[in-house]
């Protein structure tokens, strides 16, 4: 376990931002895991988790506190059941799964981060989320300082939610298993219109699971959403919204708002999201709000390549990057009345 004193925290975030911790321990470990958090816990010391960095958004001033890398390594495919070690990187391991044939992470590729982050947020993407596969997580419980093994059931999972995700402070995940599906070299059917267009079949059809994969892939890349150091669109936490999920009374207000803006012709995307809920695209509510692809002048911008990623495009600082934040919310709410939630996990500083 390696232990550091004013240890800068922007070079293991993806955004490139923030100031130092004063601790960093590295654990490679579940027991060096456990070990850290609960020492931090007796001392009453602040502490901040951190697996790939692909969702964080730490403050200029950095963490007055013990921040706890999770380094940990392990990778189990037994048949059709995977086990990962939370600090495992997830394109990797979603690699491997398509390479031994199997489906059901295979639109997930390119997603930058560890694979203990994949339950907290229910990563998903392009049809597919770790819900549907996860069957259960290993996790630190802080409070009851007990390890436990919690069934899917119990994770409470939503649209980019969970049980973790609702109890921050509470759980540490240790360890993720997941069920996937042999289909003899098939994909999963393919749920997202934009991946079946671009493998020429219809939605609901398999694919080779290597195809499926590939696609997804030039998809992500084509949007800034894989990573790159020598490209600056890169340097984001990806979609930094979440896609808003509107019930009746508030999806009625917002087509009125977009026919008075954009002219009764206006139709916005629009997904069932259980009865009485409408999603709509946080993507297309900034674009229409007129927040284009490379919005801004200073060195915090909307990606070149898709609107939904804000970029640190080389020297920028965390309040450039919530300056810029901030102005997008508070142009769609005045353009369509809808308040923009931000998905990464902010540290030290708030929209």
């Amino acid at each position: 376990m390696q232990e550091l004193q004013d240890a800068p925290l922007a070079p293991l975030t993806t955004f490139r931002l923030g100031g130092p911790a004063t601790r960093l321990i590295t654990a490679t470990t579940d027991a060096e895991v456990v070990g850290a958090v609960r020492e931090a816990d007796d001392a009453g010391t602040p502490l901040l988790i951190i697996g790939g960095g692909s969702n964080l958004v730490i403050g200029d001033k950095g963490f007055d506190g013990t921040a706890l890398r999770i380094a940990t390594r392990g990778s189990d495919l037994t048949g059709t059941a995977l086990e990962l070690a939370a600090g495992e990187t997830w394109t990797d391991a979603v690699a491997r799964t398509v390479e031994a044939g199997l489906a059901g992470v295979e639109c997930l590729a390119g997603i930058p981060g560890s694979a203990g982050a994949t339950p907290i947020q229910n990563v998903g993407a392009y049809g597919q989320e770790v819900s549907s596969t996860i069957t259960e997580v290993v996790a630190y419980d802080r409070v009851t300082r007990e390890t436990l093994t919690l069934a899917n059931a119990e994770c409470a999972f939503s649209y980019r939610h969970s049980r973790f995700k609702e109890h921050p402070e509470r759980y540490v995940v240790l360890r993720v298993r997941f069920a996937l599906e042999d289909a003899g070299g098939l994909s999963a059917p393919l749920k997202y219109a934009e991946t079946a267009r671009a493998l020429g079949v219809e939605q609901g059809d398999r694919v080779p699971v290597g195809a499926a994969r590939s696609a997804v892939l030039q998809l992500r890349a084509g949007k800034g959403m894989v990573l790159d150091p020598e490209d600056h669109d890169t340097w984001s936490a990806g979609s930094f919204f979440t896609n808003p999920i509107l019930d009746d009374t508030a999806y009625a207000a917002f087509l009125a708002r977009a026919a008075e803006r954009l002219g009764p012709d206006a139709t916005p995307p629009a997904y069932p999201a259980g009865e009485g809920r409408t999603k709509t695209s946080a993507a297309w509510l900034i674009d229409r709000a007129g927040f284009t692809k490379g919005y801004g002048a200073g060195p915090a911008r909307i990606s070149t390549k898709h609107t939904l990623a804000l970029t640190n495009r080389g020297h920028a600082t965390t309040e450039d990057l919530l300056a810029l934040a901030r102005e997008v919310v508070g142009g769609v709410r005045e353009a369509f009345g809808i308040t923009l939630v931000p998905e990464p996990v902010t540290v030290g500083v708030s929209l």
